[in-house]
Formats: structure tokens, sequence, C-alpha cells
């Protein structure tokens, strides 16, 4: 007698050859509108799930978990990061928690080296003049930027993703330099002919551009605090495409209107969708939606290790992006 299909519950919109393949496999629950869901409706349906697929702007804590039924033993969370998910709770409840590591490595770096070069090469702002009708043609001291071939690059976190920036800097000429909790082996420092400092105040000081690629974790919050951020020249710029939380919003927004930092590229904010206005308004700044790993192929191979995971767990083994506590 077949094994009776798992009931599948995802929380947004996902790429259609995705959802299609889901309702191959299992009994899926699809959303037919790409709002988040309420906290009630989570709730409802960490009720009646067997698998839970939530995305980044889910917040799975310990109430929710609370709540959830006697059949929920999976939340196969589509997205790398899982600080939006009380993974030690699920846990204490013998519930699985994975994620989908890997899938966003290169679309984000790519995205982070855009936003070096947006904010360095003042892109934005020349984007502007051209769709106003403000340009009246080229002059020798219009737009001036700043060349990053030569520039030192530091990079906070020199994870899958660190390491794919550091390849994309080095071949546009950018000296790498890196920080992060271990030190890599010494054939990938020279592989990737990186400096490792075990200082990061040393470091930031030093720098011509900050890359912040390190997770969100309560290790991580606002490691770039407004004294580390006072530490940074004038003249360098901080990008981040990782999470918000890494770097302190405010005492940035002040430090960028003051002049204190040349420049910021961001893809991810402190409080989601809530941006310091103040933020907005600066030219200097480079602001994106949170895009960094929004690619067709990266969120398709996103969706495939989802259902890689669903699939392994409902054949009774362990399924390989399983999330351990050695990783929090």
């Amino acid at each position: 007698m077949p094994a009776q299909r798992l009931t599948v519950v995802v929380t947004r919109r996902l790429p259609e050859v995705v959802e299609t393949r889901m309702t191959e496999l299992f009994d899926v629950e699809l959303r037919e509108s790409d709002r988040p869901m309420t906290r009630e409706e989570l709730a409802a349906a960490m009720a009646r799930a067997d698998v839970l697929v939530p995305t980044i702007t889910d917040t799975i804590d310990a109430g929710l978990i609370g709540q959830a039924g006697p059949r929920l033993k999976l939340i196969a969370s589509f997205g790398a990061g899982f600080d939006h998910i009380d993974v030690a709770t699920a846990r204490g409840r013998g519930i699985i928690v994975t994620n989908t590591p890997g899938a966003v490595t290169e679309d984000t770096a790519d995205m982070t080296l855009a936003l070096i070069l947006a904010v360095t090469r003042r892109i934005p702002e020349g984007l502007a003049a051209m769709q106003s009708g403000e340009w009246k043609g080229w002059a020798p001291t219009a737009f001036l930027g700043g060349r990053i071939g030569g520039r030192r690059l530091g990079i906070l976190g020199m994870g899958r993703i660190g390491q794919a920036v550091a390849r994309r800097a080095r071949a546009f000429g950018m000296q790498i330099h890196y920080h992060n909790r271990r030190r890599l082996r010494p054939e990938t420092e020279a592989e990737l002919e990186a400096t490792w400092w075990e200082s990061l105040d040393q470091m930031v000081s030093r720098m011509d551009v900050i890359s912040i690629n390190c997770p969100h974790t309560p290790a991580t919050f606002h490691l770039m605090n407004a004294r580390r951020l006072k530490l940074m020249k004038p003249s360098a710029v901080i990008v981040n495409t990782s999470r918000g939380e890494v770097i302190d919003e405010n005492a940035l927004t002040r430090m960028l209107r003051a002049g204190e930092i040349a420049g910021a590229g961001l893809d991810v904010y402190e409080r989601g969708a809530e941006i310091n206005p103040r933020l907005r308004a600066l030219p200097n700044v480079v602001l994106l939606p949170h895009m960094g790993s929004a690619t067709l192929e990266g969120r398709i191979e996103m969706g495939e290790k989802v259902i890689l995971n669903i699939k392994t767990f409902a054949d009774g083994h362990r399924p390989p992006d399983q999330v351990v506590p050695s990783m929090l």
C-alpha cells in the first residue's frame, strides 16, 4: 500500500515550475496571492500541515511553534537564512528545520559587486539625470566617481558568499581582506589572495570598501555599530547584501548625512521594509528592495532544494540541509 502523501503548506508564491513539481509530489496548499500570511494564518497552517514551507518574511517564533499541530514535523524554509525561525524551540518539539544554502551564493555576490560599482561610480545619479532630462552633455568634471581597481575591500563574513565576492572583486583588481569567525585554510587564502584580519576594528579602519556578508545572529547584531562605523575612513563606502540587523542603520544614516562615510549600497535593512526616510533622501546611498538573490535560476534552485529536503524526510532519512545547533 503506498505511503500517504505529506500535506505541505507553502506561505508565499514560488516560481511556477517549483509549484508544479510540488503538486506532483505532495498534497500542497499553494498561495493564490503573494501577500505574507498573517500570524493567525501561519498558526492555522502549522496546526494542519505535515510540512510548512515558509520564507524569510515569516517569523516562526516560540509562540507559533507552541501552537503547531502534532502532524508538523518539518519546517522546510525557502531561503538560506534561518534567523526568522526559533530553531531551538522547534528542535525541542521534534520539528526538523531545513534551509537552502548555496542556491543564492552567485547571485548575491553579483549584486554585491553591482552595489560597489553603483556607489563608487555614482550610477544612480547618472540614471536620474538621464530620466529627468537634465543631462546637457559630457563634461570633464561631471559625475566623477572613483576607480575600484587597487582599492582595499574588507569582507565581513568569508563563507560561501564572501568568497564568491572575493573572486569577483579580485578580477576587478581589488585587494582582498577579510574578517571571519574562523580563519580560512591557507590554500583558500592563497587562491583568493586574501589577507585575514583577526581584529575587525583594525580591518575596518584601513579599508576603502566594506562588504557585509555574515548572517544575523545574536553575536552579529549591530556588529557595525556607531563606534565601529566611526573607524571607517571618510572616503570609504559600505555595502550590505546580507542582513540589515548587522549595521546600526540610524548611526549609519547620521554618518552618511554628516559626510563621515562616503557612501553606502544597501539591499537589506534593519527593520525590513521600514526604511529610515532620511536614508532614502541621501544622494550618496544606493537602496535596493532586497533583490540580491532575485534571479529566476536562483529561486528555482532554492525550490529544488526545498523539494529534496521534503522528499528525503518523507523517505525516512535526514534532510541534506537540516539546520543543526552548531550552525546557530
